[in-house]
C-alpha cells in the first residue's frame, strides 16, 4: 500500500547492503565509527522511492541499537541511498516506526 508501512521482516542481504552504504553518512553525523554494524529488521514505505526504516545492532556486548531512516529515489534517477534521519539510543527490543 502506498505511503503505508510494511511489516517487520529480518534484514536480508539487500538490506544490509544499503545500512552499509549509509553507514559512512551515519559516522559522519554522530563523529564517531561503529565497528558493528548489522541490520536486524526492517520496514519499508513506498513514497516517490521507497523509506527504509532499519533496526541496526551497533555492539556484540550490549543490544543497543540504532534506527536508520534511508531513501532510495527511483531507478530512473540513478542515486544511490539516501540517510535521511536516524535514532541512537535504541534496544533491540524497540519497535520501528515511522520518524522524521
Amino acid at each position: 500500500m502506498p505511503g503505508g508501512l510494511t511489516e517487520t521482516p529480518p534484514a536480508t542481504p539487500e538490506i544490509q547492503e544499503i545500512a552499509d552504504q549509509v553507514k559512512p553518512q551515519l559516522e559522519e553525523r554522530v563523529t564517531k565509527t561503529y565497528p558493528v554494524f548489522v541490520a536486524l529488521k526492517y520496514k519499508t514505505q513506498v513514497v516517490a522511492g521507497t523509506n527504509y526504516f532499519i533496526k541496526v545492532s551497533i555492539s556484540n556486548s550490549t543490544d543497543e541499537c540504532v534506527h536508520l531512516r534511508v531513501f532510495q529515489s527511483l531507478p530512473y534517477v540513478n542515486q544511490g541511498p539516501s540517510l535521511t534521519s536516524y535514532q541512537s539510543g535504541k534496544t533491540k527490543n524497540d519497535p520501528l516506526s515511522d520518524f522524521e
